[in-house]
């Protein structure tokens, strides 16, 4: 699995669990998926994505959009 694949799979889990955590828990958990499509967003236009630079330390396999 690339490093594209992991960042797109790992934002849409945190999405999903923040969602029903908003939904059980408390709104405030809805922030939470404010800052990741936040940063989905600036990665797209910037090409800097924290997670991938982890990924590529722990040596995983880069994708196009992370090399």
């Amino acid at each position: 699995m690339t490093i594209d694949r992991i960042v797109l799979a790992f934002a849409g889990f945190v999405v999903l669990v923040s969602v029903a955590l908003a939904h059980f828990h408390h709104p405030a958990w809805t922030w939470l998926t404010v800052f990741v499509g936040a940063n989905l967003l600036q990665s797209a236009f910037t090409g800097f994505c924290p997670l991938a630079l982890v990924l590529k330390a722990f040596g995983r396999k880069p994708g196009a959009a992370f090399d």
